[in-house]
């Protein structure tokens, strides 16, 4: 006769799905976050009909809430892509007896997006100063070319191909990797969240162009993002849309330079 399950037992069995709801949880939480918009608005800048216009000043407390706006807008947008790896780690600890932490694999992940978002408000806040940006969107023709060529003449290097790659194949990065323990488990989650900025931080950036809190344009990268780890490899369609962002960068900067 078959010993009953305790509900611990039963909870380790049902693994995959506990890990699946929470990663869901988490990343409704941050989408409704961002949908809620909760002290997102920048203040407008200072205008006078006898002065010029200046950029709003950045106190600790707005960077602070920009910072955390990047962080939670970071991880609604790369959690999805990065699912699958958290769960076949998920699976590998429990089948293989292996000791490690799920929630310090997808810990270390995130953390390195905010890492990224620290970046990003710091780049944001010069180039406020500089004029480029009005709020959190381009305000230069000229500009908006530059981030678009960048992120197209990026994606055809060979580091956006290797970084790729490994995001594609989580379960390669796991086993030729694999470090045990909790501690083991953070690490894994810091290597491949530096896996996914080396392959996202350019598109990332098209943020400034179509808006940091447009959320219609946040769905569209994130949902980029989604496919072009998910995907089986199509190297005619990178290359494509690679061509496509560097055209349209380009053409955007010759009309700013009119």
């Amino acid at each position: 006769m078959t010993e009953a399950l305790t509900p611990v037992e039963r909870l380790v069995a049902r693994d995959k799905l506990v890990v699946s709801a929470a990663l869901t949880a988490v990343i409704l939480a941050c989408w409704g976050y961002l949908l809620i918009g909760a002290g997102m608005e920048m203040p407008a800048p200072m205008s006078d009909m006898a002065m010029p216009v200046t950029p709003a000043t950045w106190t600790p407390g707005l960077a602070a809430t920009m910072f955390l706006m990047w962080c939670v807008m970071m991880a609604a947008m790369m959690l999805p892509s990065a699912a699958p790896m958290i769960l076949l780690y998920a699976a590998l600890a429990r089948r293989s007896g292996r000791h490690g932490s799920t929630l310090l694999l997808a810990s270390g992940y995130v953390l390195v997006w905010c890492g990224f978002s620290l970046l990003a408000v710091v780049a944001q806040w010069i180039l406020v100063r500089q004029g480029l940006l009005e709020g959190m969107r381009s305000t230069s023709v000229s500009f908006s070319g530059v981030l678009l060529l960048m992120a197209g003449v990026y994606q055809l290097t060979p580091a956006k191909s290797v970084c790729l790659k490994k995001c594609r194949s989580p379960a390669q990065v796991l086993t030729q990797g694999w470090r045990p323990g909790p501690v083991g488990a953070w690490q894994m989650g810091l290597r491949h969240g530096l896996y996914c900025v080396g392959c996202c931080w350019a598109i990332m950036l098209l943020l400034f162009w179509g808006g940091v809190m447009n959320i219609a344009w946040i769905a569209a990268l994130a949902g980029f993002v989604l496919f072009e780890k998910l995907a089986s490899p199509r190297p005619a369609l990178d290359r494509l849309i690679a061509w496509v962002m560097i055209g349209a960068g380009g053409t955007l900067i010759l009309v700013g330079l009119r």
